[in-house]
Protein backbone atom coordinates (compact mmCIF):
# COMPACT_ATOMS: atom_id res chain seq x y z
CA UNK A 1 0.00 0.00 0.00
CA UNK A 2 1.20 3.51 -0.81
CA UNK A 3 2.76 5.12 2.29
CA UNK A 4 0.58 8.26 2.10
CA UNK A 5 -2.58 6.16 1.92
CA UNK A 6 -1.49 3.95 4.81
CA UNK A 7 -0.77 7.07 6.89
CA UNK A 8 -4.24 8.49 6.14
CA UNK A 9 -5.91 5.21 7.13
CA UNK A 10 -4.00 5.03 10.40
CA UNK A 11 -3.75 8.72 11.37
CA UNK A 12 -6.94 10.15 9.84
CA UNK A 13 -9.36 8.60 12.36
CA UNK A 14 -7.07 9.63 15.23
CA UNK A 15 -7.11 13.26 14.06
CA UNK A 16 -10.91 13.22 13.87
CA UNK A 17 -11.12 11.64 17.34
CA UNK A 18 -8.79 14.26 18.83
CA UNK A 19 -10.54 17.24 17.21
CA UNK A 20 -14.06 16.03 18.05
CA UNK A 21 -13.15 15.30 21.66
CA UNK A 22 -11.47 18.71 21.98
CA UNK A 23 -14.65 20.50 20.92
CA UNK A 24 -16.61 18.98 23.78
CA UNK A 25 -20.19 17.77 23.55
CA UNK A 26 -22.39 19.55 21.05
CA UNK A 27 -25.57 21.03 22.59
CA UNK A 28 -27.67 19.92 19.63
CA UNK A 29 -26.71 16.29 20.36
CA UNK A 30 -27.35 16.48 24.10
CA UNK A 31 -30.68 14.67 23.72
CA UNK A 32 -28.80 11.54 22.62
CA UNK A 33 -27.33 11.22 26.11
CA UNK A 34 -30.35 12.28 28.16
CA UNK A 35 -31.15 8.71 29.22
CA UNK A 36 -27.61 7.46 29.75
CA UNK A 37 -26.60 9.38 32.85
CA UNK A 38 -23.95 11.39 30.98
CA UNK A 39 -23.89 14.78 32.62
CA UNK A 40 -20.47 16.25 31.87
CA UNK A 41 -19.85 18.00 28.58
CA UNK A 42 -16.33 16.56 28.43
CA UNK A 43 -17.68 13.03 28.79
CA UNK A 44 -20.30 13.71 26.14
CA UNK A 45 -17.49 14.96 23.90
CA UNK A 46 -15.62 11.68 24.32
CA UNK A 47 -18.65 9.64 23.31
CA UNK A 48 -19.28 11.81 20.27
CA UNK A 49 -15.58 11.54 19.39
CA UNK A 50 -15.87 7.75 19.70
CA UNK A 51 -18.78 7.71 17.27
CA UNK A 52 -16.88 9.89 14.82
CA UNK A 53 -13.80 7.67 15.28
CA UNK A 54 -15.81 4.58 14.35
CA UNK A 55 -17.36 6.19 11.26
CA UNK A 56 -14.10 7.62 9.91
CA UNK A 57 -12.25 4.36 10.59
CA UNK A 58 -14.75 2.42 8.48
CA UNK A 59 -14.64 5.08 5.74
CA UNK A 60 -10.82 5.04 5.71
CA UNK A 61 -10.71 1.24 5.45
CA UNK A 62 -13.29 1.22 2.64
CA UNK A 63 -11.41 3.96 0.78
CA UNK A 64 -8.16 2.01 1.13
CA UNK A 65 -9.82 -1.11 -0.22
CA UNK A 66 -11.38 0.70 -3.17
CA UNK A 67 -8.08 2.37 -4.10
CA UNK A 68 -5.71 -0.56 -3.54
CA UNK A 69 -7.95 -3.65 -3.45
CA UNK A 70 -6.04 -4.69 -0.34
CA UNK A 71 -5.65 -3.63 3.29
CA UNK A 72 -2.75 -3.95 5.75
CA UNK A 73 -3.48 -6.49 8.46
CA UNK A 74 -2.83 -4.22 11.44
CA UNK A 75 -5.20 -1.36 10.48
CA UNK A 76 -7.84 -3.96 9.61
CA UNK A 77 -7.59 -5.66 13.02
CA UNK A 78 -7.43 -2.31 14.80
CA UNK A 79 -10.50 -1.14 12.86
CA UNK A 80 -12.43 -4.22 13.98
CA UNK A 81 -11.62 -3.45 17.61
CA UNK A 82 -12.55 0.22 17.13
CA UNK A 83 -16.02 -0.76 15.91
CA UNK A 84 -16.57 -3.39 18.63
CA UNK A 85 -15.23 -1.44 21.61
CA UNK A 86 -16.52 1.86 20.31
CA UNK A 87 -19.95 0.28 20.03
CA UNK A 88 -19.72 -0.99 23.61
CA UNK A 89 -18.63 2.47 24.76
CA UNK A 90 -21.68 4.10 23.19
CA UNK A 91 -24.19 1.40 24.06
CA UNK A 92 -23.16 1.19 27.72
CA UNK A 93 -22.15 4.87 28.02
CA UNK A 94 -18.86 3.69 29.54
CA UNK A 95 -15.64 5.29 28.32
CA UNK A 96 -13.53 2.44 29.72
CA UNK A 97 -14.09 0.30 26.64
CA UNK A 98 -12.63 2.74 24.11
CA UNK A 99 -9.73 3.48 26.46
CA UNK A 100 -8.69 -0.16 26.85
CA UNK A 101 -9.01 -0.84 23.12
CA UNK A 102 -5.33 0.08 22.39
CA UNK A 103 -4.22 -2.14 25.29
CA UNK A 104 -6.07 -5.14 23.91
CA UNK A 105 -5.04 -4.57 20.29
CA UNK A 106 -1.35 -4.15 21.11
CA UNK A 107 -1.46 -7.11 23.48
CA UNK A 108 -3.04 -9.22 20.73
CA UNK A 109 -0.30 -8.28 18.26
CA UNK A 110 2.37 -9.04 20.85
CA UNK A 111 0.84 -12.43 21.67
CA UNK A 112 0.60 -13.35 17.99
CA UNK A 113 4.18 -12.35 17.16
CA UNK A 114 5.89 -13.67 20.29
CA UNK A 115 3.69 -16.76 20.37
CA UNK A 116 4.70 -17.44 16.78
CA UNK A 117 8.36 -17.19 17.78
CA UNK A 118 7.77 -19.67 20.59
CA UNK A 119 6.52 -22.15 17.98
CA UNK A 120 9.32 -21.20 15.55
CA UNK A 121 6.96 -19.31 13.24
CA UNK A 122 8.18 -16.04 11.76
CA UNK A 123 4.82 -14.37 11.25
CA UNK A 124 6.20 -11.09 9.91
CA UNK A 125 7.83 -12.92 7.02
CA UNK A 126 4.66 -13.77 5.05
CA UNK A 127 3.39 -10.22 5.64
CA UNK A 128 6.47 -8.30 4.54
CA UNK A 129 8.57 -10.90 2.75
CA UNK A 130 7.80 -9.33 -0.63
CA UNK A 131 9.11 -5.96 0.57
CA UNK A 132 12.21 -6.97 2.57
CA UNK A 133 14.77 -9.65 1.79
CA UNK A 134 15.86 -10.89 5.21
CA UNK A 135 17.23 -14.20 6.36
CA UNK A 136 15.47 -16.14 9.12
CA UNK A 137 17.67 -14.64 11.81
CA UNK A 138 16.76 -11.16 10.60
CA UNK A 139 13.04 -11.95 10.62
CA UNK A 140 13.39 -13.46 14.08
CA UNK A 141 15.06 -10.32 15.42
CA UNK A 142 12.54 -8.02 13.76
CA UNK A 143 9.61 -10.09 15.05
CA UNK A 144 10.99 -10.09 18.60
CA UNK A 145 11.52 -6.33 18.57
CA UNK A 146 8.02 -5.58 17.29
CA UNK A 147 6.49 -8.01 19.78
CA UNK A 148 8.25 -6.28 22.68
CA UNK A 149 7.31 -2.87 21.29
CA UNK A 150 3.64 -3.82 21.23
CA UNK A 151 3.92 -4.90 24.88
CA UNK A 152 5.45 -1.49 25.65
CA UNK A 153 2.57 0.29 23.89
CA UNK A 154 -0.01 -1.78 25.80
CA UNK A 155 1.58 -0.94 29.15
CA UNK A 156 1.97 2.71 28.18
CA UNK A 157 -1.71 3.00 27.28
CA UNK A 158 -2.69 1.52 30.64
CA UNK A 159 -0.47 3.98 32.50
CA UNK A 160 -1.79 7.00 30.58
CA UNK A 161 -5.53 6.35 30.67
CA UNK A 162 -5.52 5.30 34.32
CA UNK A 163 -3.46 8.26 35.58
CA UNK A 164 -4.25 11.20 33.32
CA UNK A 165 -7.28 13.03 32.03
CA UNK A 166 -9.32 11.93 29.04
CA UNK A 167 -8.13 14.94 27.04
CA UNK A 168 -4.50 14.05 27.75
CA UNK A 169 -5.10 10.42 26.76
CA UNK A 170 -6.79 11.47 23.50
CA UNK A 171 -3.91 13.82 22.65
CA UNK A 172 -1.32 11.22 23.55
CA UNK A 173 -2.84 8.72 21.11
CA UNK A 174 -2.18 11.16 18.26
CA UNK A 175 0.91 13.08 19.37
CA UNK A 176 2.57 10.37 21.45
CA UNK A 177 1.83 6.86 20.24
CA UNK A 178 1.88 7.62 16.50
CA UNK A 179 5.28 9.41 16.56
CA UNK A 180 6.70 6.72 18.86
CA UNK A 181 5.62 4.04 16.39
CA UNK A 182 7.12 5.91 13.43
CA UNK A 183 10.41 6.43 15.30
CA UNK A 184 10.55 2.77 16.31
CA UNK A 185 9.82 1.63 12.75
CA UNK A 186 12.54 3.93 11.46
CA UNK A 187 15.00 2.58 14.02
CA UNK A 188 14.69 -0.86 12.39
CA UNK A 189 16.07 0.47 9.10
CA UNK A 190 19.74 -0.38 9.86
CA UNK A 191 18.81 -4.03 10.53
CA UNK A 192 16.77 -4.24 7.32
CA UNK A 193 19.44 -2.55 5.18
CA UNK A 194 22.19 -4.76 6.62
CA UNK A 195 20.16 -7.87 5.91
CA UNK A 196 19.31 -6.68 2.39
CA UNK A 197 23.01 -6.06 1.71
CA UNK A 198 23.99 -9.50 3.00
CA UNK A 199 21.28 -11.12 0.87
CA UNK A 200 22.50 -9.25 -2.22
CA UNK A 201 26.10 -10.26 -1.57
CA UNK A 202 25.08 -13.89 -1.06
CA UNK A 203 23.16 -13.86 -4.33
CA UNK A 204 26.09 -12.32 -6.18
CA UNK A 205 28.67 -14.77 -4.77
CA UNK A 206 27.78 -17.76 -7.04
CA UNK A 207 27.92 -15.53 -10.09
CA UNK A 208 31.36 -14.28 -9.08
CA UNK A 209 32.58 -17.86 -8.57
CA UNK A 210 31.44 -18.79 -12.11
Amino acid sequence: MKPWLKLIIEAGPLVVFFVTNGRGGLPELRHLWSSTGVAETSQQGLFEATGAFMIVTVIALLAGWLLERRLPVMPLVSGFFVVVFGGLTLYLADETFIKIKPTLVNSLFAIILLGGLAFKRLLLKPLFGSAFQLNDEGWRTLTLRWGLFFIFLAILNEVVWRNFSTDFWAAFKLFGVLPLTLVFAGSQTPLILRQQKEAAEAAAAPAADD
